[in-house]
């Protein structure tokens, strides 16, 4: 390995790797449960990167990428986005264009800003959609693992946007204006490896019903989850900020008080095994992999969670679970009730989806172990 490969490597690109998503750590689909309420008021306000320039490099900057120095003095900008502000000449340091990868030195001026990247709009495409319930003003989709809710950060189509925006199309029916154009309608978000329920507006009117509904908390968000270990309590609730994992860009953490932003997570116990529980955790807040966190803050992470699991799995005695569980390739972790009222009737609504295939095979595969 050379000396700037090693270099790249101590400064956490073994970690950005990890990730499966190169150089942008933390994608726009992961950010969020839900939507932030800025983007409800206007499609089109910019991002905020939350990155203050000029900067003085100090002197523990010494010989330290100048992307890298960038990435960590920012709370929303990504790598990449930094990366073509410097490759572009936005960001300069003494005055001068550099790349990337310059090594810094103490007391090095840097200035610039960074351009606002243009929004990935949702082409149309025909994705299979499992609708379950549709009217004028919404539809309620059970979204299946693996699918990534809107064009972003590395993905560009396969989403559950382009397969609305399709389908819109086939129906004769214009998407609504807020949202923009990479998340027409969508007004909050399931994590990429989670299955299960999401409702977009087919109209402005229901979109801005919807948002102040998840920003005044009165949306049911109830989720079926699978985690390691005995969960002594039949219920509790999990109270503890969310913020940035300060040693992995691709992760979360409970963060010190004071710090990161407040999340509630309750759930309840639905049955007990030899080696796991299975409960029914309800959010009352949508922060980034918030029910993965807390539960593992509660030191039972949810079942085949690689980022948070830590190796549970080798734990488990049984062979024949262990090797269930590997064959499961993302986290046990299913949206299975949302309720909210509707826009124009303000009816109570609430919806279900049972399990997925996957999900339930892994349950068909502990079902011989003792519950109690």
């Amino acid at each position: 390995m050379t000396e700037p490969k090693a270099r790249e490597r101590e400064s956490g690109r073994a970690g950005e790797r990890e990730s499966g998503r190169g150089a942008d750590p933390l994608p726009a689909e992961l950010r969020n449960d839900e939507i932030e309420v800025e983007d409800f008021v206007s499609p089109t306000l910019p991002l905020s990167h939350s990155l203050t320039l000029p900067l003085s490099a100090p002197a523990e900057t010494e010989d330290q990428r100048l992307d890298l120095f960038l990435v960590s003095q920012s709370s929303g900008a990504s790598r990449s986005a930094i990366q073509r502000a410097i490759n572009g000449g936005d960001i300069t340091v003494n005055g001068k264009a550099v790349k990337p990868s310059h090594r810094l030195s103490a007391g090095e001026k840097i200035e610039g800003e960074i351009p606002e990247s243009p929004p990935i709009e949702a082409v149309p495409e025909n994705i299979p959609l499992d609708i379950i319930y549709e009217d004028d003003e919404i539809i309620v989709i059970n979204k299946p693992a693996g699918m990534v809710t809107h064009p972003g950060a590395g993905v560009v189509s396969g989403t559950l946007a382009n397969g609305l925006v399709y389908h819109f199309n086939r129906i004769s029916h214009q998407p609504p204006r807020r949202g923009g154009v990479s998340r027409p309608g969508i007004v909050h978000r399931l994590d990429v490896g989670t299955s299960g329920l999401i409702v977009a507006a087919k109209t402005d009117r229901a979109h801005l019903s919807l948002a102040g509904q998840f920003e005044s908390r009165t949306v049911l968000k109830s989720y079926t989850a699978l985690v390691y270990g005995i969960v002594k309590e039949d219920a509790g609730r999990i109270e503890a900020p969310i913020g940035r994992d300060l040693r992995s860009r691709v992760k979360m953490a409970v963060a010190r008080e004071g710090q990161g932003r407040n999340a509630l997570t309750l759930y309840r116990v639905v049955k007990r095994f030899d080696e796991f529980t299975l409960l029914d955790v309800e959010i009352k807040t949508g922060r980034t992999h918030q029910i993965r966190v807390h539960l593992a803050h509660l030191k039972h992470p949810v079942v085949a969670d690689s980022t948070y699991e830590a190796g549970r799995a080798n734990t488990i005695k049984n062979a024949r679970l262990r090797a269930a569980i590997t064959k499961l390739d993302r986290p046990f972790l299913h949206a299975a009730r949302l309720g909210f009222a509707h826009p124009t009737s303000e009816e109570k609504m609430e919806f279900t989806a049972p399990l997925p295939a996957d999900l339930q095979s892994l349950l068909d595969a502990i079902s011989g172990a003792k519950a109690y």
